[in-house]
């Protein structure tokens, strides 16, 4: 495996620390229980990705001397950094909304919340099409697919619910891709 595919794997390590530990250990989830199915589910859909994604880094993706210089590289790795940057502080918005010992819900606003219902989720779908774009083979474009089929859905729903559940919910405000849908 060449240093391209070393960038690749860190990426996703990189994510995949913040998403396993760091926010975690950020939210306040105690004495909140996750359905057993959604852990196993989430580790079978990583399971397959990281195997997939290992598999054609090692085995089948060969990249060019000047990969680094190459469109899909120079435009895919800003989108993963700033999918990235976006999820996290979306995730970190979302998580201030309740002060200690508050349960209600709120609307959320500012950073891309002004657009959009879910912009932790646009972001993230966001970072993964640049993953996609960096890696540039069949594994990058599998996990952006799995990623959109999971997220889109789940945005789609959390927007209706907003709708539904806050009168005074702004109604320019779009579930996942700001100004379209």
């Amino acid at each position: 495996m060449d240093i391209d595919g070393r960038l690749g794997i860190g990426l996703y390590t990189f994510h995949y620390i913040n998403r396993s530990f760091i926010f975690p250990l950020h939210t306040n989830t105690k004495g909140k229980e996750m359905p057993l199915m959604i852990a196993l589910s989430a580790m079978l859909f990583n399971s397959v990705n990281a195997s997939s994604i290992g598999y054609f880094l090692s085995n089948v993706t060969v990249y060019p001397e000047n990969y680094f210089l190459q469109w899909h590289f120079l435009l895919g790795l800003p989108l993963f950094i700033f999918g990235f940057y976006g999820n996290y502080k979306s995730d970190d918005i979302l998580i201030k909304l309740r002060k200690p010992g508050e349960t209600g819900y709120k609307i959320p606003k500012g950073f891309l919340f002004r657009y959009i219902s879910c912009p932790n989720h646009f972001c993230e779908m966001l970072e993964w099409f640049g993953f996609m774009l960096m890696l540039w083979n069949l594994a990058g474009v599998s996990f952006f697919i799995w990623t959109v089929s999971n997220l889109l859905p789940r945005a789609l729903h959390h927007h209706k619910w907003y709708l539904q559940n806050f009168a005074d919910y702004p109604k320019e405000r779009k579930a996942v891709f700001p100004f379209v849908l």
